[in-house]
């Protein structure tokens, strides 16, 4: 799905697309009106597609999803988590640079493939 890597995910879906996954998952936390948000948004977009295959992308609106959310403890947005078997292994706040973001991704990934092998 080139262009289009990153997936929407709700309140309901979560479970089944982010604990259930059997890639390693970052999730970005957003809302439409956060400025560090749309900053970071074609960062998240340029990982997705560059870890297509060994990381799962997905975005969820805060306002439009609270309980999620709230039981991983976000208070600030944007917040991203890395999720690798339905477990959060890392947590970043707020814009960070692209190089940052691949290095967080990196430690989860690479393990994630020499895992399977």
């Amino acid at each position: 799905m080139a262009g289009n890597a990153v997936l929407e995910v709700t309140d309901g879906n979560f479970e089944q697309e982010v604990l259930k996954s059997s890639q390693p998952v970052m999730i970005d936390f957003w809302a439409a009106w956060c400025g560090p948000c749309k900053a970071l948004a074609p960062v998240v977009d340029e990982i997705a597609q560059s870890y297509e295959g060994k990381l799962k992308v997905v975005k969820m609106d805060v306002d439009k999803n609270a309980a999620t959310p709230g039981r991983y403890g976000v208070r600030g947005i944007p917040t991203l988590l890395i999720f690798k078997d339905g477990v959060v292994k890392e947590q970043i706040v707020g814009y960070v640079p692209k190089e940052t973001l691949q290095k967080a991704v990196d430690k989860h990934v690479t393990q994630a493939v020499k895992t399977e092998a």
